[in-house]
């Protein structure tokens, strides 16, 4: 989830789907997954049969340019990569636990996954179907407590399968005021009764933590009990992962790395934020790259698993992308050309970084986890396709400076961008703040100036530039989104007031 910032994750059609699995795929409680961007299937997928992974030098070498590049060892950040396939498993890393503390990354560190955590309750979710106790095509409704009110459109229902390919129609969060403070889940419900849908249900896709969130509440409602329960004793405590969990034992938390945001500087637990401790299913998992790799085994049949029915019908239900040649399982994310296909999800939060992929036919799984929120899917592709581009990071480490408040009152005012919403900037106390259109899934965050019209925010790699008209008068701000997403253009429509 960001499971959120709408990272997820999260490969992303337009730049207000962060993370997607954001914040993933602020995550999806990772929420932000969840939350990523992915590279066009449209690029050339090679013969996958004459890849050849490179070897731990080569990928140690590799995470640590980027490591070096957004910040540094001295920094507490990190990237842990694991690789399972024919020749077993290997775990490569680079970077310490947190600033100050001796102790290296490795398999067993813990990390925020955000927007993957959408995989495991898809899991769940083809698992209950195989044993008879929800049906993936019937209103999503028969399986909620009495009372409850969704949208539909032109007659039709949602379902669980539009749910967990984000074809519902509804958006990537509630548009709720101040939602990001929301820790009341009848506020969610309230929200969707009086949703109306813009969409075709089952038509369009378009990543939705609050469609993963319904689609939790859905399976714990049928399973009467709360979801983490359902999750751990249905899915985690079966397949033996000991490092992964909604909430972590004491155990865990003494392996947890600290996250770091945009800044580098130590990142609150996202499920700790209001509005995503709502919303496990979307993005609540802390998991290492060990328990990760334990579970791609499963899914690629190297250990046997009672899940080996669920974890194929995961990819039997298959929706297009907007993008070509990518399609939505239950899930996972399909990228396909020919008979070769790619399958991942991945996550981010604002402290947090996580990419899983595998490629079928190879039968090999990559790992990738970071606790610094820039984006690693790059890197898992690129081990899996060579010609998929790694990314060129840019360094984390921004440089602040003093603007008085009359220079900031300038900038402060509403910007409208087409088929976005309305950004507002707010002079408040002695600084600029900035609130995306609620659907972003962001929370309101301080302006910094690096010039009298360059301003990044510390909790994500988020940029804003002004623009000036020819007298000078600010018009126009360039919205640079986290994950690199293409930036926005948005017309100044009001001034502060």
């Amino acid at each position: 989830m960001l499971v959120g910032i709408k990272t997820d994750a999260l490969p992303i059609s337009r730049s207000r789907r962060m993370i997607q699995t954001a914040i993933l795929s602020i995550c999806n409680a990772g929420i932000l997954t969840v939350l990523m961007i992915a590279p066009s299937a449209s690029q050339v997928m090679p013969d996958s049969t004459a890849i050849k992974l490179p070897s731990d030098a080569e990928i140690h070498k590799m995470i640590a340019n980027r490591v070096d590049v957004i910040g540094g060892l001295e920094d507490g950040i990190g990237i842990v990569v694991g690789i399972v396939g024919p020749e077993g498993r290997r775990v490569i890393s680079y970077g310490h636990v947190n600033q100050g503390d001796p102790r290296l990354l490795d398999g067993d560190t813990g990390f925020e996954i955000a927007s993957a955590t959408k995989v495991f309750t898809a899991l769940l979710l083809a698992d209950m179907v195989e044993k008879g106790e929800v049906t993936l095509v019937v209103p999503v409704a028969k399986y909620l407590p009495a009372g409850v009110k969704l949208p539909d459109r032109k007659g039709r229902s949602i379902t669980l399968l539009d749910l967990a390919t984000h074809t519902s129609g509804l958006p990537f969060m509630p548009a709720l005021n101040d939602s990001l403070a929301v820790k009341d889940p009848s506020l969610l419900y309230h929200f969707l009764a009086g949703y109306k849908l813009s969409r075709d249900i089952g038509a369009t896709w378009d990543y939705s933590n609050i469609g993963y969130w319904l689609l939790g509440e859905a399976l714990a409602h049928r399973s009467g009990m709360d979801f983490e329960t359902l999750l751990t004793t249905r899915v985690i405590v079966p397949l033996r992962l000991t490092g992964t969990a909604i909430t972590p034992s004491p155990k865990m938390k003494a392996n947890l790395a600290v996250g770091h945001d945009a800044a580098l500087r130590p990142a609150p637990y996202f499920p700790s934020l209001p509005v995503y401790s709502l919303m496990p299913a979307a993005g609540g998992l802390v998991s290492t790259t060990n328990d990760l790799l334990t579970f791609l085994s499963a899914v690629m049949g190297y250990e046997r698993s009672p899940f080996a029915r669920a974890m194929a019908a995961m990819l039997s239900a298959r929706r297009p992308k907007p993008h070509l040649g990518e399609e939505q399982a239950l899930g996972w994310i399909v990228i396909r050309e020919g008979d070769d296909q790619l399958i991942f999800h991945d996550g981010g939060s604002l402290g947090f970084a996580s990419s899983v992929a595998w490629d079928p036919q190879r039968r090999l799984g990559v790992v990738v986890l970071s606790n610094q929120s820039t984006g690693v899917n790059d890197i898992a592709r690129h081990l899996l396709r060579p010609d998929f581009p790694l990314e060129q990071p840019t360094a984390a480490k921004r440089t602040e400076i003093v603007l008085d408040s009359t220079a900031l009152r300038v900038c402060a005012g509403r910007y409208e961008a087409l088929g976005e919403g309305i950004f507002k900037i707010v002079f408040e106390g002695d600084s600029l703040t900035f609130q995306a259109p609620t659907d972003w899934g962001l929370p309101k965050l301080r302006l910094r100036p690096e010039s009298r019209l360059d301003f990044f925010a510390a909790e994500l790699p988020l940029r804003v530039t002004f623009q000036t008209d020819g007298d000078g008068r600010v018009n126009a701000i360039l919205v640079h989104p986290p994950r690199g997403q293409r930036a926005k253009l948005a017309k100044r429509v009001s001034p502060d007031r």
